[in-house]
């Protein structure tokens, strides 16, 4: 009987965690998906140490692949590998509350928000954090990528980059670009096993 309570209060803690972190984390965080995912990895993979720092990397390309916002997408996934169903819906919960709760204040005020220059001065100086933190996260993700020494990945980092940057090709045909050319990747290298085999 007490091992099960355990279990129980393990669980609810776990649940209860989830839910504060993802609720603080979107609640002080401006700037959009990557400035949260850069957050996420510093608090579920360096303070609480749930999961490895690559799985936050595969979780960041899912999230930011699939449709709908970067933090909502990560936090499914998180949650889910947390607690299951469960863990998502919690997850999902703590980081969709603050926006909700922040967006309809602002909505009921947006008059004097537009027009108050102190605001506008705060704002101005949260995107200068916001591309700070943007900057850490790319040159994380570029790290990581070089760490895998595959000459495919690295190229394509900076053939993506190029694209976007320069020719402005839509982030959607580069990243459906870059998941058929993994998909080919995978294919070969699993044709290669079986002749080997």
């Amino acid at each position: 009987m007490n091992q099960v309570n355990k279990q129980e209060n393990a669980q609810k803690h776990i649940l209860w965690t989830l839910f504060k972190e993802t609720f603080l984390l979107s609640a002080f965080t401006f700037g959009g998906g990557f400035v949260i995912v850069s957050l996420m990895k510093k608090k579920f993979v360096e303070d609480l140490k749930w999961i490895e720092e690559e799985e936050m990397l595969d979780i960041t390309a899912i999230a930011q692949s699939s449709p709908g916002p970067i933090p909502i997408n990560a936090s499914v996934i998180l949650g889910y590998r947390m607690k299951g169903i469960l863990g998502a819906l919690v997850a999902v919960l703590g980081t969709s509350l603050p926006p909700m709760i922040i967006i309809s204040l602002i909505s009921f005020f947006y008059k004097q928000f537009r027009e108050n220059k102190i605001i506008a001065t705060a704002l101005q100086v949260m995107r200068a954090g916001v591309a700070a933190v943007i900057f850490d996260v790319v040159i994380n993700l570029a790290k990581n990528v070089c760490k895998t020494r595959r000459f495919l990945y690295i190229a394509l980092m900076v053939v993506a980059f190029v694209a976007t940057y320069i020719f402005n090709i839509s982030a959607m045909v580069v990243i459906l670009s870059c998941i058929g050319i993994g998909l080919m990747d995978v294919m070969m290298h699993i044709r290669k096993k079986g002749e080997t085999a």
